[in-house]
């Protein structure tokens, strides 16, 4: 069985088109991708996301970025890919173009999150008792994450109150519609009910250092953020523009925060990767 056979995937957009690999959020799954597809379709784009928290959870850190790598290269075939990361999977997104030399065209992230060892971004995210809680109390924030798998399957309406809360900017008017609670609760039962473990890696690894990687990125990429985002604060995209050393672009849209610029950012990629 070859690596890709082994790891399950969702498709979205043209299944003939040019070759998109998208890196979901943490808390995320694959569906997450489900927001390209009619972009994607209109233009002739293939929009891949690995279920990467179900890829056994004794592979860490280089091991990991490596499995991903080289899963990415077999699809490749040869010829390259364009990465899409959002939020923490932008991180998963770097560590893995380092091992994808010559296989990334262009890297775009959406609502990036920035190391924790750049600067002190702490203070400003929602997600600050989480993120510190996985640094300094890693066996603690493990038995939240299993709290959160309960909460999942016995209340998921709270799960969903809890981790929105703290919604701010456009994100709080979206997080009270229908069709964003249609889609993103389905996306939060995956993560919780039967990925956790990969979940729990995710949040291990992005809260340990990596400044490093960031220099060492060679992509060329493509920065877009939501002015009002305090799940990954705006200073994270310009720490990102300001340090890897091919970022050709920010965006910056004004109002938007975490999941509405990655659905105003979306026919925008779909767009610029049609023509490069």
């Amino acid at each position: 069985m070859s690596l890709e056979n082994e790891l399950k995937s969702v498709e979205y957009g043209n299944l003939d088109g040019k070759t998109v690999i998208y890196f979901h959020g943490a808390p995320g799954s694959p569906d997450e991708a489900s927001v390209f597809d009619k972009h994607a379709k209109k233009h002739d784009l293939n929009i891949i996301c690995y279920d990467r928290f179900s890829v056994d959870s004794s592979l860490q850190n280089k091991a990991y970025y490596k499995y991903l790598a080289n899963i990415i290269i077999e699809k490749a075939n040869g010829g390259q890919v364009d990465i899409i990361g959002f939020s923490i999977g932008c991180h998963a997104a770097i560590e893995t173009s380092l091992y994808l030399e010559g296989t990334v065209r262009e890297l775009h992230l959406i609502s990036a999150a920035a190391p924790l060892d750049a600067a002190d971004f702490l203070e400003g995210m929602a997600g600050k008792m989480v993120f510190s809680m996985a640094m300094k109390q890693p066996a603690i924030f493990t038995l939240l994450s299993y709290w959160q798998t309960l909460l999942a399957k016995v209340a998921p309406n709270v799960l969903f109150k809890m981790l929105f809360s703290s919604a701010t900017g456009e994100d709080r008017s979206l997080s009270k519609t229908t069709d964003f609670q249609a889609y993103i609760r389905p996306i939060l039962m995956q993560c919780f009910s039967i990925n956790v473990k990969g979940y729990i890696r995710e949040i291990k690894q992005y809260v340990a250092p990596w400044q490093e990687s960031i220099i060492k990125c060679s992509a060329n990429t493509h920065i877009w953020h939501g002015t009002s985002d305090n799940w990954s604060p705006v200073s994270m995209a310009k720490y990102l523009k300001e340090n890897i050393p091919n970022s050709a672009s920010l965006e910056l849209i004004s109002g938007l925060s975490h999941y509405t610029c990655l659905y105003a950012a979306a026919p925008k990629i779909c767009s610029q990767l049609e023509k490069t």
